[in-house]
């Protein structure tokens, strides 16, 4: 119940967070974590797109360099194939830091 009550706190914040990643693209209209199952979801309205965009990352890790942490997720699957096979293709070989208290929820 812990984790269930953090992640539904965490999520609320990566929110802003993850907008002002993407404001260039379009904005966040959903995320929920699951720290227990390293999961996230994330629906997005892009611009340029009627519908929003899904993305489910089916497993994430959080690596320590240094002072820095980092996201790096492994599995994607999403409402687009283009994009998912982007995400296939290139998104295990990329890492997003992660502000601590962030990386600290995790």
């Amino acid at each position: 119940m812990f984790n269930a009550a953090k992640d539904a706190l965490t999520s609320r914040a990566a929110v802003t967070w993850a907008n002002n990643l993407i404001a260039r693209y379009g904005e966040v209209q959903h995320l929920k974590i699951d720290s227990r199952l390293k999961t996230l979801e994330v629906s997005c309205q892009l611009k340029g797109e009627v519908t929003p965009i899904t993305v489910r990352i089916e497993n994430y890790l959080v690596e320590t360099e240094g002072d820095k942490r980092f996201l790096r997720a492994s599995r994607f699957t999403c409402t687009r194939p283009w994009l998912q096979a982007v995400l296939s293709d290139h998104g295990p070989k990329q890492r997003i830091e992660l502000p601590p208290w962030a990386a600290a929820a995790l």
